[in-house]
């Protein structure tokens, strides 16, 4: 049960003409930071993306179209971006599992150190 998603850090609309349909203030600016979550735990990464998206022509322009005011423009914006900071919370299954492994560790330390015998 591995995943990983992004969560959206701030939506914002730019200025820039579209390089695919050359309409200008239909392109929207998503910044999302990565969460992984398993069995065990919940982790926010440091890891984030950009995703821009043409409201005109609703196409998604990757990063290889990209003129280099758009560039400017989401540079700008990482700047000035406020990432939720590294975090990792544990599940309770997982405080579960620590507590038998320190539960039975100590019984094995003590029963080899012979405080307690059956």
């Amino acid at each position: 049960m591995n995943s990983s998603k992004f969560f959206t850090l701030k939506e914002a609309r730019i200025g820039n003409n579209c390089p695919e349909c050359y309409s200008n203030d239909s392109l929207e600016l998503t910044l999302k930071q990565k969460l992984i979550e398993t069995k065990f735990y919940k982790a926010i990464t440091e890891e984030t993306a950009s995703e821009l998206l043409c409201h005109n022509c609703e196409l998604q322009i990757f990063p290889v179209s990209w003129t280099d005011d758009i560039e400017r423009v989401v540079d700008y914006h990482l700047r000035g971006l406020k990432t939720k900071t590294k975090s990792t919370k544990l599940k309770p299954i997982a405080w579960g599992l620590i507590a038998i492994c320190v539960v039975a560790l100590s019984a094995i330390v003590l029963f080899a150190t012979g405080i307690i015998s059956i």
